[in-house]
């Protein structure tokens, strides 16, 4: 995902030794410098990779703190793909509790 993780001038993925793979700060409802915040029909969602080659999305303007989605896999989706998951998203949650409701 190129706008989550940049690529450096040749193509390659940059370097950085500081690194840990697997490993990610608790950032739980912030942005961090992995992630990305995208705003989609007045919603604010902030997506990181997670450890199953995926996205998770976490719904900050939502009334229930940390609650989101997943998708994997989600290899070098445009900014367009993310927000038609969102919206997908967004049409299946109740708006009067924030949840997904079981039928």
């Amino acid at each position: 995902m190129k706008t989550i993780y940049p690529d450096n001038s040749d193509g390659d993925r940059e370097v950085r030794p500081e690194a840990v793979p697997g490993l990610r700060p608790e950032t739980e409802g912030t942005a961090d410098a992995t992630s990305l915040t995208l705003e989609v029909d007045g919603e604010m969602f902030v997506l990181r990779s997670n450890e199953f080659s995926g996205t998770d999305y976490t719904w900050l303007s939502g009334p229930n703190p940390g609650y989101g989605f997943g998708v994997s896999p989600t290899p070098n989706l445009s900014l367009a793909e993310h927000t038609e998951h969102i919206r997908g998203f967004l049409n299946i949650v109740d708006p009067t509790t924030g949840y997904i409701e079981d039928d």
